[in-house]
């Protein structure tokens, strides 16, 4: 009998690019209502990782159990309307149309939602990441805070019960990182799973119950995020390089 809580099972997975395995053998798991933090170094592998749980790469190897149902096969575009939603390292907003109109395309093709509760799904997603002053700005306008706003804003458009974030932190001041904390707590604190890859490690642990280590396409450390900063091979392979800049 499966695991009720659990809201999706990758096993086995393995990507490779050419000759280079970047992913190898990975097995991750999360549970409903759940918050992980996925660090590692550069190369580790993470945001490729969250391109296969996404469905933005097909894995070469193993199998993506999401609700129970097997969507190893499944495009981005179809996990995201069964309720996995990301945002990306570099923002994309789509050019040439408003913040509103951004949230519109995420509530119709992601949530299937139209008309009235479409516009009600938009509204309430923008007033929850603070951007409901800026609705009718033309997304490429925008800076880079409210950029990663937006991705947000997007993302929740969908109606997700998954959120995948990579590196939602990097490039802003602390201030600014520290409002998208609270944005974040407010998402997670609504039901909605996270998993969360990210460089800034006292921003992560705000929010995060769990860590996951990555190094070289393999999964080196899982478990809380005190076990995790204190385990060996993650000081050696993550942490070590980061003395020097704590916030790498």
């Amino acid at each position: 009998m499966p695991d009720q809580d659990v809201l999706l099972t990758a096993s086995g997975i393995g990507k490779r690019f050419n000759a280079l395995a970047v992913l190898s053998d990975v097995d991750f798991a999360v549970h409903d209502r759940e918050a992980i933090g996925i660090v590692g170094p550069n190369g580790a592998g993470k945001t490729t990782l969250l391109n296969v749980l996404s469905g933005a790469l097909a894995a070469d190897a193993g199998r993506i159990v999401f609700r129970g149902d097997d969507v190893s096969r499944l495009d981005a575009a179809e996990r995201c309307r069964r309720g996995i939603a990301r945002s990306h390292q570099i923002p994309r907003p789509f050019a040439g149309m408003t913040v509103f109109e951004n949230l519109l395309v995420g509530a119709r093709t992601g949530a299937g939602e139209h008309g009235e509760a479409a516009y009600r799904r938009c509204i309430e997603s923008l007033e929850l990441c603070g951007m409901l002053p800026l609705a009718n700005r033309r997304a490429e306008t925008l800076g880079l805070l409210d950029r990663k706003r937006l991705e947000l804003a997007r993302a929740l458009a969908t109606d997700p019960v998954l959120l995948l974030l990579d590196e939602i932190g990097g490039g802003l001041t602390d201030a600014e990182a520290a409002e998208l904390v609270g944005i974040i707590r407010v998402i997670y604190g609504r039901g909605i799973a996270v998993v969360w890859i990210e460089h800034i490690v006292h921003v992560l642990v705000q929010v995060v119950g769990r860590m996951v280590c990555m190094d070289a396409g393999r999964v080196i450390a899982d478990g809380t995020p005190d076990a995790v900063l204190q385990d060996a091979a993650v000081i050696d392979a993550y942490l070590g390089s980061a003395h020097a800049h704590p916030d790498s």
